[in-house]
């Protein structure tokens, strides 16, 4: 029989897209409000890759990640996902965009394997967390770089991606040394 372990605490990571650059720094602050500090922030990248959300955000949409300098522990995902949701149906309720969607929030965690994404939508590769929220292996680290799975979203499989994600790995592993 093997022996019950604690996970390691893990990096939390918020992805903000939006076409409306006040929506993203709205969602900046609230995270930052919530989880403090900030470990790591990407720069905008473009969401180019593909068009499923422009029928409820509109089009010219750019996609922002936060890492947050308190490492978590990984069964606070579903309670994420739920709160960001919260803020998503806050944000559009305050805001005068004429979007269905004005703004959207995937949360999820980085380890020095993988990247987890929380949903609530069900599919076959994903893993029921509880309250209707589902977790993602969406990328894991092999050989030195971020490797995709058959479902990973194109965006994910982007190089300037991985390339933010593997410093994001960089802090976690430091933050993790400097743990007792």
């Amino acid at each position: 029989m093997g022996e019950i372990q604690q996970p390691q605490p893990v990096l939390l990571l918020l992805a903000a897209f939006s076409r409306h650059e006040e929506a993203l720094a709205w969602a900046r602050q609230r995270s930052v409000e919530h989880w403090g500090e900030i470990a790591v922030e990407s720069k905008p990248f473009s969401f180019e890759d593909t068009s499923y959300y422009e029928k409820t955000m509109g089009a010219g949409l750019s996609k922002i990640f936060f890492t947050f300098a308190d490492l978590i522990d990984p069964d606070r995902l579903a309670d994420i996902k739920r709160l960001t949701n919260e803020w998503e149906a806050e944000y559009d309720a305050a805001s005068n965009h004429a979007d269905e969607r004005p703004l959207n929030l995937d949360p999820g965690y980085l380890t020095e394997a993988k990247l987890i994404l929380a949903t609530t939508k069900d599919r076959d590769h994903r893993i029921y967390l509880r309250d209707g929220i589902y977790a993602e292996g969406t990328l894991h680290f092999y050989k030195g770089a971020w490797q995709k799975r058959p479902w990973t979203y194109p965006d994910y499989q982007r190089q300037d991606y991985h390339d933010f994600f593997s410093k994001c790995r960089g802090e976690l592993r430091a933050r993790l040394r400097q743990r007792p």
